[in-house]
């Protein structure tokens, strides 16, 4: 992918793709500003659609008092009011970008901050 080109260190013989250490350690501690910055931390919501990223989900908003999504995401989460499962979020963190596209679209209407 050209977008992740600047985060490659090289590329071996057999075509993996060494990542930069230094590159992905400050994106790293941007991610950890964001987190940090947020005083009650259930104002962060984490959203994962996919069964491995599930557990994890769960398990980092059990030990940081974070909200969890974890399954299937409701549509109208972050942008329709009227819903039961509405909610206002300071800080979105999805695992995958691709499958939790949706909620990263709604996070954007509602010029939330996402982390992926």
């Amino acid at each position: 992918d050209y977008r992740m080109k600047r985060y490659v260190f090289r590329r071996t013989v057999d075509g993996i793709h060494i990542i930069h250490l230094g590159k992905a350690w400050e994106k790293l501690m941007v991610a950890a500003r964001m987190i940090v910055a947020i005083e009650n931390p259930s104002d962060i919501l984490i959203a994962s659609q996919r069964p491995y990223g599930s557990r994890a989900v769960l398990k980092f908003s059990q030990y940081t008092g974070a909200s969890p999504a974890a399954g299937r995401w409701t549509p109208g989460t972050l942008t329709n009011q009227i819903t039961t499962k509405y909610m206002e979020p300071r800080l979105l963190i999805v695992t995958d970008p691709r499958t939790d596209h949706q909620s990263i679209k709604e996070a954007a209407y509602a010029s939330i901050p996402v982390i992926a």
